[in-house]
This record gives structure tokens, C-alpha cells and sequence, in this order.
């Protein structure tokens, strides 16, 4: 930890102008720390921004290069230069480290469910009188906001922005799992475990990190000083149905609700408390949003699914499914179709990686290739009515990104709603 005046004595790389980099700047301004420079790989002049001219001289000179989490050392034109300074690179995270010493801090992270999880940890605070901020890798980058030291602060954390951080030191940090992503951004299964397991690092014996049971043995043979807390998702399911919220009682969200009973139980929130608070909370967009019920078809949007282990706890939940499937697949991704196989109907393939799935599918479950949402959704009506079976669920949940066809997943599943409910009244 240091202070405001020690902390202007450094200086510093900007690694990436993206709204991380633009966010880490804003922030050197605000707290008019002037030594430092910026740079970006794509040397965009649109971009009314001084560039460093000498990088080679940058990086040899500078304390930190505050890298931006786009930026890969694998895939960067200038990652043998990055990589002969890793030592010096941190994250925009570790700058709230660095100053706020009385903040209290909870971090949360893992491959799917990061984003909901940190959502109703900010409501129930909320609702609990808590002063609280939410950021990172949702909604904001955190540097944006003006923190207080009475705030609690609650921040999603990527794997890119773990990977490289070295002053991480969360009060309550969530591990909440780890399955294949973003492989050919971090090389290995390995590199990707390692980044996640960052969160843990510098906690002290007085901080507290909650994580499956699975995980604990990786966690004891590290030496990481914080307390483990291990959910008993037993113990939430118990009473999760006083929840009176259709949305939490799916069995989706036992999980990761189990993670945030337990933290509610370190903030002596009372179980009372705690099922009133959630009563009121809304789930995300594109998280299984059930978005349209009509008659006996119900439309579920979850294009935030983009690898197949996400979008196996949709195909869990539900029972006639018609699945719209398709994208651009994660790298060493597979699918286990056959626990699930009684739960669909059918699958319909868009994008433009038809063959890879073909071959997950192919001697699992019918299917048809649509190559877009508009396509399928019209197929999935006609194939409904042909199939005359009751509750059918048409559930886009692709187990893949969306870069093939859209700019991200928000822009596919706010299509496939538009489109949802346009033939949902044409033809139902």
C-alpha cells in the first residue's frame, strides 16, 4: 500500500486505449499523477491521444505498465517485448489496491456466472444498507468511479485482468469454477487456472475466500493465507423455495446462491434478511432471460452462453427444447450431450462454423442447420406444431461467441427477442 505522494513518484506505461486504458488515464488526471505515458498496438490517430514514440525505451524505464485486459502476451505484435517486462505489468484493479487502504472489497470470479453473481451480491447489500459499487468486468471500469473509503466494492474480474495483477487483495474473494475459456488468449488450460487462482495470492489470514470444495486442495497446496469458506449447497437448497422470486428458484442459480448465502452468513445478514432482500431482484439480460410466455411456448434468451459448459445449466432447466446453437466455438471445447439428449427436441446450427457443430451434435440429438436466429426461429414454430408436444421451450443459448455474425452476445440476444416476439404474434 502506498501513499498519494509516494504513489506520484512512480511512473508508468498505459498499455492499451481501450475504455480500461482511457478509464486509467481519467483517473491519473484526476489525481494529477503526470508521469506517465501511453500506448496502443493499432495506433489509432483517430484517437486524440499522445502516444509514447520509443516503446522499447517505455517499457525499460517505466515502474508499470498498467495493461489493458484485451491485451494478450500471446497475441500482441509486441508481446516479446511485454513479455521481457512481465514483471512490470498490473492491472487497472491493482491501482485501487495500491491507494485504497481502508476499502472493503469483494472480488468475484470464475468461467460462467460471474457477471449474476455479482449483480445480486450488489442488491442484497443494497438492500441491507450497505454503500456499494459494482464494476469491472461488468457494466464500468472500476477506476471510473469516485470510491469512498466507506464504499464496499464489488468487481468482477475477468481472467485477462488476473492474469497479469500483482496487488489484488480482496476481503471476500468468490471463486466460483473454472472450465474451458479463452484458451487462445492464455496459451493453456494451465495459464488460464493459474489467472484465476491470482484472486487468492495476497489475502491475509484475516480476509476470507469462498470456492467450491473441489478447489480446496489446489488452495491448501498454494500456502494462500485467507480463510476458506466452502458453500453447503445442501444447506442453501433447504431454503431457497422462501425465496419469492421464480427467477432464483431455478435450479440455475443454486450454485452460485449457495456462494452468496454463505457470504451473507460472514455479514451476520440474518436468513430473514436475506430472503426478503432477493425478492426483488431481476436477473440480467441474456443470462436465461425467460423474455416471452404465450400459450404453451416459452421463449429463453441466454446468448451470454458462449461455450458449452454455460449452456449446459440452461439445457439442464428446462424440458422441450428447441435449441438454437452456433458461433464461433471456444478452442478444445466438447460437448457431453448424453445426460442432457431427453431434454431436446431438436438443435438448430447458425453461424459459420456449421461442421465443428455437426460434430459435437450429430450422433447426440436431431438437428437442423439454419445458419441464422430468423431462420430457426421460423423452422422451430413449423417443427412445433408439427411435434405437437406440450411446454415447449425455444431457448437460444449458443455455447459459443458471437463474432461470426455479431459484434457481441447482447446484440444476438437482442435479436433473437425482436425476432421472438415479431413471429411469436404472426403465428402463435
Amino acid at each position: 500500500m502506498v501513499n498519494i505522494d509516494n504513489f506520484k513518484k512512480l511512473s508508468f506505461l498505459v498499455y492499451g486505449l481501450g475504455s480500461t486504458g482511457k478509464s486509467v488515464i481519467n483517473f491519473f488526471k484526476k489525481n494529477n499523477i503526470k508521469n506517465y505515458k501511453v500506448w496502443d498496438d493499432t495506433n489509432n490517430k483517430s484517437q486524440k491521444i499522445k502516444r509514447a514514440k520509443n516503446l522499447k525505451e517505455v517499457l525499460k524505464n517505466v515502474n508499470y505498465i498498467v495493461l489493458s485486459p484485451g491485451v494478450s502476451l500471446i497475441k500482441s505484435k509486441n508481446r516479446k517485448q511485454l513479455s521481457k517486462y512481465k514483471s512490470k505489468i498490473i492491472t487497472d484493479i491493482d491501482l485501487i489496491f495500491l491507494l485504497k487502504k481502508f476499502l472493503k472489497c469483494i472480488v468475484v470470479t470464475g468461467t460462467n456466472g460471474k457477471s449474476t453473481t455479482c449483480k445480486i451480491l450488489e442488491h442484497l447489500l443494497k438492500k441491507n444498507k450497505f454503500k456499494t459499487i459494482l464494476g469491472g468486468n461488468i457494466g464500468r471500469p472500476i477506476l471510473n468511479f469516485n470510491i469512498k473509503r466507506d464504499n464496499f466494492l464489488i468487481i468482477e474480474a475477468s481472467s485477462f485482468q488476473l492474469a497479469y495483477s500483482k496487488f489484488i487483495r480482496p476481503d471476500y474473494a468468490f471463486l466460483l469454477n473454472i472450465t474451458n475459456d479463452h484458451l487462445d488468449w492464455h496459451g493453456s488450460m494451465k495459464n488460464y487456472v493459474n489467472s484465476k487462482l491470482r484472486i487468492f495470492m495476497n489475502q491475509k489470514k484475516n480476509q476470507y475466500s469462498i470456492l467450491n470444495k473441489k478447489f480446496k486442495s489446489i488452495f491448501k497446496n498454494r500456502n494462500f493465507s485467507g480463510k476458506i469458506v466452502i458453500p453447503n449447497l445442501k444447506q442453501y437448497q433447504k431454503i431457497k423455495f422462501k425465496i419469492k422470486n421464480t427467477y432464483l428458484n431455478s435450479s440455475i442459480n443454486d450454485e452460485n446462491m449457495s456462494n452468496i448465502y454463505a457470504f451473507s452468513k460472514l455479514l451476520k445478514i440474518s436468513e430473514c434478511s436475506f430472503l426478503e432482500s432477493l425478492k426483488s431482484f431481476k436477473g440480467l439480460p441474456h443470462r436465461y432471460e425467460v423474455f416471452l410466455k404465450k400459450k404453451n411456448y416459452t421463449f429463453i434468451n441466454d446468448s451470454k452462453a458462449t461455450s458449452f459448459q454455460a449452456a449446459k445449466f440452461a439445457l439442464q432447466n428446462a424440458k422441450n427444447i428447441y435449441w438454437i446453437v452456433g458461433g464461433l466455438p471456444k478452442k478444445n471445447d466438447n460437448f457431453n450431450l448424453h445426460a442432457l439428449k431427453t431434454n431436446i427436441v431438436r438443435s438448430y446450427i447458425i453461424g459459420k462454423n456449421v461442421n465443428f457443430f455437426k460434430r459435437q451434435i450429430k450422433n447426440t440429438i436431431s438437428f437442423k442447420i439454419t445458419h441464422n436466429i430468423e431462420n430457426s426461429i421460423k423452422q422451430i414454430l413449423k417443427d412445433i406444431k408439427s411435434f405437437k408436444k406440450k411446454n415447449n421451450t425455444i431457448l437460444l443459448s449458443p455455447a459459443s461467441a458471437s463474432f461470426d455474425q455479431f459484434i457481441n452476445f447482447e446484440k444476438r440476444g437482442e435479436k433473437f427477442k425482436r425476432l421472438s416476439k415479431f413471429y411469436a404474434r404472426k403465428y402463435i
